[in-house]
């Protein structure tokens, strides 16, 4: 009963629609030359380089029968990490929050009070009912993938555009180009899970200024 009245509460804080959209095509599959993949290379090496660094964007997430969307506002540290979701008229919404050093996560904002554990993902899905890809978003966000993932397609410019990882399929369908001290970033990014979905669109960045 508690874990059905948050998933309430999560679905009327996200003020959601009932499905997603279907995901656009990304564009065209590319086979980068060396000096694109160099370029990429470099590109990671700059954003895994900025230890302080945050978003805000939107994101929409559904679970195969529900779905909801929200302001998402990522701010990172070389500590951990604060993330809060907020309905956009309202602003009600929870926080979760990441120290790396302790391994230890907190989400605040939910009917039932505040909840930790070591597992973040876990942690959200026990709390809100919804599957969400807590522990690598933070560097899909960035263009960033693990060594272990898998079915990589990049663009011409060595950029990711799809990958498979933990489980997820994830597409990269828009990017901002780089500009001034900030490298190339996405701006959306889809994310598969079975029937679970998550998309996200990034409106601004932070830690990238002159």
């Amino acid at each position: 009963m508690k874990k059905r009245l948050s998933i309430s509460l999560f679905v009327l804080v996200l003020s959601g629609c009932s499905s997603l959209p279907h995901v656009s095509a990304p564009p065209p599959v590319a086979v980068p030359d060396a000096q694109a993949l160099q370029a990429e290379q470099a590109r990671v090496r700059q954003v895994l380089a900025q230890l302080e660094w945050g978003f805000s964007g939107r994101v929409a997430v559904s679970n195969g029968r529900d779905g909801g969307s929200g302001r998402l506002d990522w701010a990172q540290a070389g500590n951990g990490f604060s993330a809060r979701l907020s309905a956009p008229v309202t602003r009600q919404g929870w926080e979760l929050s990441m120290d790396f050093a302790s391994g230890q996560a907190r989400l605040e904002g939910l009917q039932g009070g505040t909840r930790q554990g070591s597992d973040a993902r876990a942690l959200v899905q026990q709390s809100t009912g919804w599957d969400l890809p807590i522990a690598s978003l933070g560097d899909w966000v960035r263009g960033v993938l693990a060594d272990d993932a898998s079915a990589l397609q990049r663009d011409g410019a060595g950029r990711p555009l799809h990958a498979r990882q933990d489980d997820w399929e994830v597409h990269f369908s828009q990017w901002y180009d780089a500009e001034g001290a900030r490298p190339a970033l996405p701006r959306r990014i889809d994310a598969v899970n079975g029937q679970a979905r998550v998309r996200l669109l990034v409106d601004q960045w932070t830690g990238w200024e002159p």
